[in-house]
């Protein structure tokens, strides 16, 4: 888990790995702590069960936060540290969902058209068609039938960062590609005299947003690997996705016995080979690799022409070339297909729940689109207003990127209640905690806290960051992080953050050890605000 920097003007910016670390029921690790900031005197103790956590050995030379407060009164419950500046990772996730949910509304849908550009003649387009990206996350690909998009704990995307957990959902990713296709066709269109040109003009590409979001985006921009054991001493067996014709795969995996290590790595070469090498253990489960898709636009293109052809729509230039300048003047006049994508809640949903980071820095560029601008870096202004608009404190804030893995991003937790209190006031209150993870439930806590009196009833997004330390081999867990809701079972919904930031720990397994003691403290939290609204209803009624 190594880290990656770079400089744009004054700015140093990092990628960390923000992964949604969530798996296992692994209870490890903690740090010391002591009950401070401005908690009141009127406050509950903190939990000894709590406590103990963080008096773990491996937490002793990090730092905790925690803050719980009551959104109707604004009485703070419990604090710690609440006002110092924290490693939030993909905690961050919440103001650029949030700015973005706000701007567009929860039923905003992108609309992506496709254009005949010239006469058709005899079914014959003596021209170009061309596609006008616009910024769709998904493309169709994740569409289930009852139109929400589909999603897994540990999404395709951290397959490489979260070794053997990630998993693929079922649907198509070519299947908004398809759907243009079959438009273009039922259009009278049968054969294209011209080329397929994707038009991507809607913001220019940003360096420092490290996801590198693109106005197209085919599969999260990424190709699926995903490998099967067979007898020791064999070749495993694979399938890819989504396949075109600028790809090919260089396999070379071999099955071992039983109980021995696994690890496959996927490498795209200058031709477009994908070289996959490694080793499969015969008892592992179907083990999935990602390799990037090195030209968004040329790769959509290609993955087009052969949806055309299967559609019935014959193209006379070549699908594997270029994808060619777009027309100097943008496209106008009637398209002769349109993908409409899941609205914006949905989006905002698979976001959230599988801590999507593409998905968030790609957020960032739409609000400067919005705001009419192709320079990504313009969509902050858009989060700094929203942040002007809830009430955050801009001296408790830092965010330099769009999903929570740059060195630039920094919150206090009070910094979160603003954000999360705004949220309760909206006619949107109960889809917006909804689509955050919820413990033992969804998203990437549902494999935490499943048997947690809890379960259920914690709606928090995660953040994690992680770095290798090549001094001591040791991985360096700069942040771990969850910041929501508690359920506490009388109608309200307490906002809460836990943060932690900095421990050694040995291995992935100690990073995901973290993740569930975080997981466990705000699953406590749950039980001691249930049980104080218990009791006060109680005595309320005696």
């Amino acid at each position: 888990m190594a880290v990656v920097g770079h400089d744009r003007g004054t700015r140093r910016r990092a990628l960390g790995i923000s992964v949604c670390l969530c798996l296992l029921a692994l209870l490890t690790g903690s740090c010391t702590g002591s009950f401070e900031g401005s908690a009141r005197a009127e406050d509950a103790p903190l939990d000894p069960r709590i406590q103990k956590i963080m008096d773990k050995p491996v937490y002793r030379y990090g730092q905790f936060g925690l803050l719980v407060v009551d959104p109707a009164t604004g009485r703070t419950i419990t604090s710690l540290n609440p006002e110092r500046l924290f490693v939030p990772g993909s905690t961050t996730k919440l103001f650029t969902v949030s700015t973005a949910w706000d701007t567009f509304g929860s039923d905003h849908r992108t609309t992506t058209p496709v254009y005949a550009q010239g006469p058709v003649t005899d079914g014959t387009l003596d021209g170009n068609l061309v596609l006008v990206a616009q910024g769709d996350l998904t493309m169709g690909g994740r569409t289930k039938p009852d139109g929400t998009l589909d999603y897994r704990p540990v999404d395709h995307t951290y397959a490489d960062a979260v070794p053997g957990y990630a998993t693929l959902t079922p649907e198509n990713p070519l299947a908004g590609l398809n759907s243009l296709a079959e438009q273009v066709r039922s259009s009278g269109i049968t054969h294209v005299n011209g080329d397929v040109v994707i038009d991507d003009r809607l913001f220019a590409p940003d360096p420092a947003l490290v996801t590198d979001p693109t106005p197209i985006i085919i599969n999260d921009n990424l190709i699926d690997i995903l490998s099967t054991p067979t007898q020791p001493g064999q070749q495993a067996t694979f399938t890819w996705r989504p396949q075109t014709a600028r790809n090919k795969v260089s396999y070379h995996v071999m099955t071992v016995a039983k109980g021995k290590p696994t690890a496959i790595t996927a490498e795209v070469g200058a031709d477009g080979v994908i070289a996959v090498t490694g080793t499969l253990a015969a008892d592992a489960k179907p083990w999935l690799v990602t390799a990037p898709v090195t030209d968004p636009a040329a790769f959509a293109r290609t993955a087009f022409i052969e949806a055309l052809d299967r559609a019935g729509v014959s193209v006379a230039a070549t699908p594997t070339g270029p994808d060619p300048a777009p027309p100097a003047k943008a496209p106008s006049g009637d398209p002769v297909a349109r993908l409409v994508s899941a609205p914006f809640s949905q989006e905002a949903t698979l976001i959230l729940k599988v801590s999507h980071n593409l998905g968030a820095d790609l957020l960032v560029c739409l609000l400067a689109v919005q705001r009419g601008s192709r320079d990504c870096e313009d969509g902050f202004a858009s989060i700094k207003a929203f942040n002007d608009k809830v009430g955050v404190d801009p001296a408790q804030a830092s965010q330099a990127d769009g999903q929570g893995g740059v060195d630039g991003d920094a919150f206090t937790p009070r910094a979160f209640i603003p954000l999360l209190k705004y949220w309760t006031t909206t006619p949107e209150a109960a889809q917006f905690r909804e689509a955050l993870p919820i413990l033992g439930s969804s998203g990437d806590l549902a494999l935490v806290g499943t048997d947690s009196p809890a379960k259920g009833k914690v709606f928090a997004k995660t953040g994690t960051r992680a770095a290798g330390n090549s001094l001591t081999g040791q991985v360096l867990v700069t942040a771990r992080a969850m910041a929501g809701y508690l359920d506490t079972g009388d109608g309200r919904y307490l906002p809460f953050v836990v943060v932690f930031n900095d421990a050694l720990v040995d291995s992935t397994d100690g990073v995901l050890s973290i993740a569930a003691d975080i997981a466990q403290i705000s699953a406590l939290l749950q039980e001691d605000n249930t049980a104080a609204s218990a009791s006060g209803a109680a005595s309320a009624s005696r």
